[in-house]
């Protein structure tokens, strides 16, 4: 089963650069998995995450807030995605 990746904010500058980097990360590391950006705040209450933006596999966040790069978001790939 193909695990969903969703970058999830309100569309700040951050939210979408975390997208952008995510989306590299996936063809760096030749996943097929899509990256689905959502832009719903009620989304992010759901999962019970206040602070933008949000990396999530499958509505699970594994990564909050502003503090990221690329080699973060390949090593939590890595681990959650490749398993």
């Amino acid at each position: 089963m193909t695990k969903k990746i969703q970058v999830l904010g309100p569309g700040c500058p951050n939210c979408k650069k975390l997208y952008e980097l995510t989306e590299k990360a996936v063809k760096e590391l030749n996943l097929e998995n899509e990256v689905e950006y959502i832009n719903d705040i009620q989304k992010m209450i759901e999962m019970g995450v206040m602070q933008g933006p949000v990396l999530a596999i499958n509505d699970e966040p594994i990564m909050m807030g502003p503090n990221f790069d690329l080699e973060k978001i390949k090593n939590l790939l890595k681990q959650e995605v490749k398993e």
